[in-house]
């Protein structure tokens, strides 16, 4: 059973490795104990995301109901023949993770498979579901069953995967109206996206970013290297988005170059090492 275990999370690894570098040098910087039960998170949440954003040729909506189905029955027989959603059991067993989580992050995912003119309230229960319980799944590893410093965290958390999350809003606001026809940001017209909506956006994800930093300072300390970069890598990517003007967001995809990603985590990493976090 240990050999079967290693491997499942050598597949979550790999499909980590594939998909996100910038997620990947994140998890690298992490203490080791955190690698696989990171990956496993991430491996789930991705290929619960693929489903809806990638499989057009495929019925989403059965295929989404069939891994849902599985995700549980994974979790209650702490085993499955799927190594992704083993992995996931395994983490989300051994840290506790409720299922409400799990079940927020699915109902996001489901919301993905319509197209969804996105108010207030239903922008706010996506961000939720599909970025901030990410981000409470993996609190809950990293503070290993320590229940007071996780709801002491918990709030911090959540501003910070909701601060990702808008950041993505933003750089594939394109691609997200283009490909599947979709505009998170409520009263927002994607065809008529002006300045004054790009800077209230902005203004909104600056102060996730500083009530998330509040939670980052007082992380464990194995797990404060790896979030602080995920932190330092977004909020780059932000100030390079807000640089931009709304045209151009509105035609082009921002992103960071690999040796810039680079130079972000050796500059984290001697912050860290010299007490400067």
């Amino acid at each position: 059973m240990e050999l079967f275990d290693l491997t499942t999370f050598k597949c979550s690894k790999l499909i980590t490795q594939h998909y996100s570098t910038s997620f990947t040098l994140g998890i690298r910087t992490l203490h080791k104990r955190f690698h696989y039960p990171v990956y496993a998170i991430y491996g789930f949440v991705r290929y619960a995301d693929e489903i809806v954003d990638t499989f057009h040729q495929h019925d989403k909506t059965t295929l989404l109901n069939r891994f849902e189905q599985e995700t549980y029955q994974a979790i209650e027989e702490k085993i499955s023949l799927n190594p992704v959603l083993h992995s996931f059991q395994r983490v989300v067993n051994q840290y506790n993770i409720p299922n409400d989580l799990i079940a927020a992050f699915l109902r996001s995912m489901r919301m993905d498979l319509e197209q969804q003119t996105y108010d207030d309230p239903l922008y706010h229960e996506y961000i939720y579901g599909s970025a901030e319980v990410v981000g409470l799944m993996c609190l809950r590893v990293f503070c290993e069953g320590n229940d007071v410093q996780y709801q002491s965290l918990e709030e911090p958390a959540r501003k910070l995967g909701a601060a990702f999350q808008k950041v993505n809003f933003l750089r594939d606001i394109k691609s997200d109206y283009d490909e599947r026809g979709r505009v998170y940001f409520p009263d927002v017209n994607f065809n008529d996206f002006t300045q004054t909506a790009k800077q209230q956006i902005e203004q909104d994800i600056q102060q996730d970013f500083d009530e998330a930093y509040q939670g980052i300072i007082r992380l464990p300390s194995g797990s404060k290297l790896g979030v602080y970069l995920a932190y330092v890598y977004y909020l780059n990517l932000f100030k390079k988005i807000k640089q931009c003007s709304a045209a151009r967001i509105a035609q082009e995809r921002i992103r960071i170059p690999d040796n810039r990603k680079l130079a972000l985590l050796i500059g984290t990493y001697f912050r860290h090492r010299f007490n400067y976090l």
